[in-house]
């Protein structure tokens, strides 16, 4: 039978309550802290903790913090990736991130989701569905990004966006200001 965090990381229904998973994100929680809080001033306290904190990125992230995630460890980064001050990622499933991909304050990214039955959400299940960013994209302050979607390479996602469905390469997409 599959543990709680297979089911987590295969996009099935898992319980969020199960021990390893908690033990995790409280060891993720410990290293936030000291991100946000401690180590941003010491470049190398800084990189040690980003090593620790997201195993599966590559060394020239940069994070302005506050930053906020899940585990750390379902985010894979290319090169060259910023993410701007108060971004949050959910990353129970596997957040894929290209290249020279820069995000802007305040961008959501979400694996996470829940089960339509009430009954199942009572019981604290859910589930995730992976996401993924082309390289070369930038993605504008305070968008979010839903479970489940994919922004192709190149593209331009305007600041307040929510993106709901796959974005194809190339693709610029505005949010309009309110009247």
């Amino acid at each position: 039978m599959a543990s709680e965090k297979e089911k987590m990381l295969s996009g099935l229904l898992y319980d969020a309550n199960d021990s390893q998973l908690t033990s995790e994100r409280k060891q993720a929680r410990s290293y936030l802290h000291r991100l946000n809080t401690i180590e941003y001033g010491d470049a190398n306290k800084y990189s040690v903790i980003i090593s620790k904190l997201l195993p599966n990125c590559a060394s020239d992230i940069w994070i302005e913090p506050p930053f906020f995630c899940d585990y750390g460890y379902n985010i894979y980064a290319g090169h060259r990736v910023f993410f701007n001050f108060n971004c949050v990622v959910l990353d129970v499933c596997s957040v894929r991130i290209g290249s020279n991909v820069f995000f802007g304050s305040g961008v959501h990214i979400y694996t996470a989701t829940h089960p339509k039955d009430f009954m199942k959400r009572r019981d604290v299940f859910e589930f995730g569905k992976p996401v993924s960013i082309g390289d070369d994209s930038w993605i504008g302050g305070q968008a979010i990004i839903l479970p489940g979607v994919h922004i192709g390479h190149r593209c331009i996602i305007g600041a307040g966006a929510v993106i709901s469905k796959d974005v194809p390469d190339d693709t610029i997409i505005n949010c309009k200001p309110q009247d």
